[in-house]
């Protein structure tokens, strides 16, 4: 399952998690972001219990994608204890996302 963020709750519900976030940085109009969507909703499902799983539309909040730099969607941004540690940029399979996650899931 994944929640909806916006630039007004990022930092509740991204920097202040107990578990380690994925947010998916994303547009109506992007394709690319159009495939990874349910990858990315997938990996959501499957770890329900040891992830959280946001989508942020940079077309609506324009100071997440800012802030952290993303010039390029769909942009998935992986968080731990408040602290970005890694990211993916562009369309890829599942398993380059899971990949990304297992560590932090330690």
């Amino acid at each position: 399952m994944s929640i909806e963020v916006t630039d007004s709750n990022f930092q509740e519900k991204v920097l202040q998690s107990d578990k380690p976030v994925i947010v998916d940085l994303w547009a109506e109009w992007c394709g690319p972001c159009k495939m990874v969507g349910p990858i990315v909703d997938e990996i959501g499902e499957e770890y329900n219990d040891q992830v959280v799983v946001a989508k942020v539309d940079v077309d609506s909040n324009p100071e997440t994608p800012t802030k952290y730099r993303v010039r390029n969607i769909p942009t998935i941004l992986f968080f731990k204890d408040g602290e970005l540690k890694d990211k993916q940029v562009g369309a890829v399979p599942k398993n380059t996302l899971l990949q990304k996650l297992k560590p932090l899931l330690d």
